[in-house]
């Protein structure tokens, strides 16, 4: 039996590494029954192609929002990406927000496809909205690239909302600047969320738009004390140790962390020769281990303990500012005592104005 959305939650489908891409077919059934309001889609290109898994949500779904976050701009011709943000939105009845990122430079390098620049995200947005709008775009030459002709024949214009993940303060003015809504990093501090949707809302009102119209989503890790330590340990410590990996530099300078910290997390002989992601193969003594090179208060922004306390962690989210919360680094069967929880204790009406489309505009406002 389902209950009515609510809109300011989301979860991740396909979680991390999935063993099966068809579970979200059930994650999503299971969300929507339990009033998720929206599913995002982290790409992985292996078994979790964004275009792909974003059309199996939608034909799986009724009324959840579904956001790319993250796919890159430059892994598909900017036509093939335009089609399948409208195909998507046809699909759904304008569910679906195109979700982009700056990806991880050392992995579009080896790629051969380059870093992913502030600029080249911009003109993309720019190339975008004008093929939906339905013109015929000649002669392009900017930041995304050279193309003779961009132009989509025989649909209706739209409005398909755009969706960027943001960690730098680039970043984040470019999403207040230009894009619908802004997906914030996992593990950020109290001090760096409040911080994020300030430079989000301010770039918004100096590119002279209303602030209101940019959703700013919390992605807060989310691991209740009713899942088995292990899995704990992987959402949280995994997770964390992965994206120092990635790009700690990044994670230290946002959260004016101590560099010395990671400097010593990358100098550990087990870290330092570790074949791929941790959160992906490590084992439980391995990830003990890299637990005693993480901090507590790295780990501390999340959702952890009893689903009361968990609920509490998730309200101080949207008190910090943020429009929308991601529950994030677990299934919904994961979720299902924290959000029967919230949902319980939900003010009936503070959230009432927000539609589906995670980048949508709410209804308290006009386009």
């Amino acid at each position: 039996m389902s209950i009515d959305p609510m809109n300011e939650l989301a979860f991740y489908t396909l979680a991390g590494a999935p063993d099966c891409t068809r579970d979200l077919l059930d994650e999503v059934r299971g969300a929507e029954a339990m009033g998720i309001g929206a599913c995002f889609v982290s790409e992985r290109l292996n078994v979790k192609e964004a275009a792909t898994v974003c059309g199996a949500v939608g034909a799986a779904s009724q009324h959840i929002g579904i956001a790319t976050a993250a796919t890159n701009h430059n892994t598909r011709h900017p036509m093939v990406t335009a089609a399948h943000a409208m195909t998507m939105h046809h699909l759904t009845g304008g569910r679906f927000s195109l979700g982009l990122g700056r990806g991880i430079e050392r992995v579009s390098r080896a790629f051969g496809l380059g870093a992913i620049t502030t600029a080249q995200m911009e003109d993309f947005v720019g190339l975008m909205r004008r093929v939906w709008a339905g013109e015929a775009v000649v002669g392009h030459e900017g930041p995304a690239g050279r193309y003779p002709v961009l132009a989509m024949r025989g649909v209706e214009p739209a409005h398909i909302p755009m969706t960027l993940t943001a960690i730098g303060p680039n970043s984040l003015a470019l999403g207040g600047r230009c894009f619908d809504a802004v997906v914030l990093h996992t593990f950020f501090s109290d001090e760096t969320t409040a911080r994020a949707v300030a430079l989000v809302k301010a770039a918004a009102e100096q590119a002279g738009r209303d602030p209101d119209h940019v959703r700013v989503w919390a992605c807060f890790a989310t691991v209740g004390d009713h899942l088995p330590e292990p899995v704990r340990v992987k959402k949280t410590v995994g997770r964390m140790a992965t994206y120092l990996q990635a790009y700690g530099d990044l994670m230290v300078a946002i959260n004016e962390w101590d560099p010395a910290v990671l400097e010593r997390f990358r100098l550990d002989p087990f870290v330092a020769g570790y074949p791929g992601a941790l959160d992906h193969t490590a084992t439980a003594d391995e990830l003990e281990h890299v637990a005693t090179l993480i901090p507590d208060e790295w780990l501390a922004p999340a959702a952890t303990g009893t689903p009361k306390q968990c609920v509490e962690a998730i309200r101080g989210q949207f008190d910090l500012g943020c429009d929308g919360v991601i529950l994030h680094g677990a299934a919904p069967s994961e979720l299902e005592p924290i959000v029967a929880e919230y949902s319980r204790t939900r003010s009936p009406d503070r959230f009432d104005h927000l539609v589906a489309n995670p980048g949508g505009l709410s209804e308290r406002v006009s386009p």
